[in-house]
């Protein structure tokens, strides 16, 4: 027997290089105007080292000729204006050009994972916690718009002005202005790298905190009535408290060291800043620099000053940006557990025959749940399984659904391994109304038209009929817009199943399960169902799975389980015939009526 899949052990946190090459394809899809966008950068920052250029030749020229002011400046002076449009009006047009790429790609990758969040096992879904796993979606669909922003609006751009800047200063200048230069952005540079690293660190722990403390609120919202029922709010609060708490220790040293950072970067620029207005100032005294040369040097220190310092944030932000995205793309690399096989077939049938095989399954390695099950059920009749709590019943309509695949054995639709089927095309075929009913935040009319929502008015109408839910619905203030509430809240548990059974009507498929679907209805409301069930179930493949006998004695078959296996099978009277579990079942049952008086239990 094979071992069952563990769940996924906790991965090491990513690189930034795979996180940005995951980000590189969605980029990509628009590569015309991630170019175009580029462009725009390009002509944008080569206006802006031009300006000081021509904001030199009027300082040199109104020094040397002041009778010709009103002829060449005005020229010189449109031009700089010019160029500072060309400036704004390229860097706009920068922005809305690649606005498309950015938002495109958030668009793309939210809904890559929402989706790829839906083709992950149960196994995972069930280990997951909810509230710190949205968080991290939240942060990580954030982090792009950050890191995309900063990455083309801010490294790019400064990156491109350093390099022309120190080109036009070798060029025009003594060579140690571009030395000045080069190693005051390389010190910053240093320092900016070496800080932050320490402070993504810190980052990576407040994000995990931030998800803790938002699972523990989400889950106490979620069981609000609970922690109502045993007085636990001080209690609830206390536990959110404490991961605030945390939280709150990690942000603030985030803060102290951003103004360590912050100052450290300030204090070089200043010392890069002194010394180049030192050896412009010393050029023109010595008369090897012209007035023009000094203001042309004061004008890029300005221009590099700001993008430097940009630079530093941007730096920041981009890495606090990779380390939000970072389990968002762990999510999004999460191996599904279950899977369509490279050769998978559609199901296409309206009759479907159902065997499971000397089934073997456990949910872990060291806890084996069944023991070579095996059934059939031939197409349009009625198997029921009967048993104590844990005995495995609910587990039949897991792995029929295959929300887990099989240890051992096979489980057959019309004599197809539902492994070589495609999940899609299995799921469609099969309708269950579970025990535990879950519905949305949202209308009742939503919630069963779920089952099928491509179906008409009239067709919604009849499944609620057919559930004795119809009037209940019409009475209703709200009627068909009545909000259930989160889980379906605001419904009892019998207004949840009926929901639960006229959704399922619905939807119209060939295999029904019905997993203690009665359950939670009254006697009057159960009997009535009954009946419907009973008629929606002809000529349909379906499995009873139910805690009352009385509900299966009509059924074709009805299997007996007992630690996972199967322990005695045969119709309602066979089994009483055989004086065993089942007829011990029946009489306790039978006298628990007597005893209460209780028809729900006939």
């Amino acid at each position: 027997m094979s071992a069952p899949q563990a769940p996924a052990s906790p991965r090491l946190p990513r690189s930034d290089w795979q996180t940005l090459s995951t980000l590189l394809p969605y980029l990509l899809k628009f590569k015309g105007r991630v170019t175009l966008a580029i462009s725009c950068l390009v002509l944008a920052k080569l206006a802006n080292v031009v300006v000081p250029l021509v904001l030199k030749a009027i300082v040199d020229h109104l020094s040397a000729k002041p009778g010709l002011v009103l002829a060449v400046p005005i020229a010189l002076i449109l031009a700089y204006g010019l160029l500072r449009l060309a400036m704004t009006g390229f860097g706009e047009l920068r922005d809305a050009i690649f606005s498309k790429v950015a938002q495109g790609a958030i668009r793309q990758l939210a809904l890559e994972t929402f989706r790829h969040l839906h083709q992950l096992s149960l196994r995972f879904h069930l280990n997951r916690q909810t509230g710190g796993m949205t968080r991290d979606i939240e942060r990580g669909t954030r982090g792009i718009s950050i890191l995309l922003r900063f990455m083309l609006f801010n490294i790019l751009p400064t990156i491109l002005e350093i390099g022309l800047v120190t080109g036009i200063l070798i060029w025009l200048y003594d060579w140690r202005f571009a030395a000045v230069t080069l190693v005051t952005i390389l010190m910053y540079g240093v320092f900016t790298i070496w800080i932050t690293e320490w402070r993504t660190q810190n980052r990576r722990k407040m994000n995990e905190l931030d998800s803790k403390a938002n699972v523990r609120a989400v889950d106490s919202l979620l069981n609000y009535e609970t922690v109502k029922y045993f007085g636990n709010e001080h209690y609830e609060a206390s536990r959110y408290d404490e991961s605030m708490a945390r939280w709150e220790k990690a942000a603030i040293r985030n803060e102290t060291s951003n103004g360590i950072l912050n100052g450290g970067q300030s204090g070089i620029i200043a010392l890069g800043v002194t010394g180049l207005v030192w050896l412009a100032a010393d050029g023109v005294v010595k008369g090897q620099m012209t007035l023009g040369d000094l203001v042309a040097v004061n004008a890029f220190l300005i221009q590099l000053y700001a993008p430097l310092n940009i630079l530093g944030m941007a730096y920041r932000e981009i890495k606090q940006s990779l380390t939000d995205m970072e389990k968002m793309f762990s999510l999004l690399h999460q191996n599904a557990e279950v899977q369509d096989a490279p050769d998978a077939q559609i199901l296409h049938s309206s009759a479907a025959a159902v065997a499971f095989q000397q089934v073997d399954f456990g949910y872990e390695a060291n806890r084996q749940i069944l023991h070579g099950v095996d059934f059939q059920i031939p197409a349009g009749h009625t198997l029921a399984v009967v048993g104590s709590s844990g005995a495995g019943k609910s587990t039949l309509s897991r792995l029929l659904f295959r929300f887990y695949d099989v240890n051992a054995g096979a489980i057959h639709i019309n004599g197809q391994d539902i492994r070589q089927l495609t999940q899609a095309s299995l799921r469609a075929h099969i309708g269950i109304v579970p025990q535990d009913t879950v519905l949305f935040n949202d209308s009742i009319y939503y919630n069963i038209a779920y089952g099928r929502p491509d179906a008409s008015r009239e067709e919604i109408i009849e499944a609620a009929r057919s559930a004795h839910i119809l009037d209940f619905i019409e009475k209703l203030p709200q009627g068909w817009d009545t909000t259930v509430g989160e889980r379906g809240l605001k419904l009892s548990g019998g207004e949840k199943q009926r929901v639960a059974i006229a959704r399922t009507i619905l939807k119209n498929p060939p295999i029904l399960i019905f997993d203690e679907a009665t359950s939670a209805l009254d006697s009057k409301t159960e009997k009535a169902i009954q009946a419907e069930l009973a008629a929606i179930s002809a000529n349909r493949t379906t499995l009873i799975i139910a805690h009352r006998l009385s509900t299966v004695v009509d059924a074709d078959e009805i299997l007996v389980m007992e630690a996972g296996r199967v322990v005695e099978r045969g119709n309602h009277r066979a089994l009483l015939a055989q004086n065993g579990l089942y007829a011990r079942m029946w009489a306790l049952q039978q006298s628990e009526i007597e005893q209460t008086g209780d028809p729900a239990l006939a």
